[in-house]
């Protein structure tokens, strides 16, 4: 069984079982997360598939939270030429690691 799950602005595929990293989501390491913006369910196949409009009635995905972390530093460089303008700063996204524990439609 798979879904489509919303967190973040973002859209993610997931399965029972699975790791995934998305935003940062308040929650220590071992706890749990729901998520209840579910857009699709289906099973393996592709047999019983659900889609919501724009999500799908009572279903929820349960995961844990493994890890709070940051991603590696991106660099950003602004340059002007001819008027010795430069500007060079980093960053890096924090992110939370969760496993998908249960997919429940």
């Amino acid at each position: 069984m798979f879904a489509v799950i919303k967190t973040g602005g973002k859209q993610y595929k997931v399965k029972e079982g699975g790791r995934l990293k998305v935003e940062k989501l308040s929650g220590d390491k071992g706890g749990k997360i729901v998520f209840d913006q579910v857009l699709l369910v289906a099973d393996e196949a592709g047999q019983n598939v659900k889609v919501g409009a724009p999500t799908v009635a009572g279903a929820k995905v349960e995961a844990t939270v493994l890890a709070q972390g940051r991603a590696k530093k991106v660099t950003v460089i602004k340059y002007k030429p001819k008027i010795r303008y430069h500007k060079k700063t980093g960053h890096r996204q924090a992110f939370t690691e969760v496993k998908i524990e249960k997919i429940m439609a």
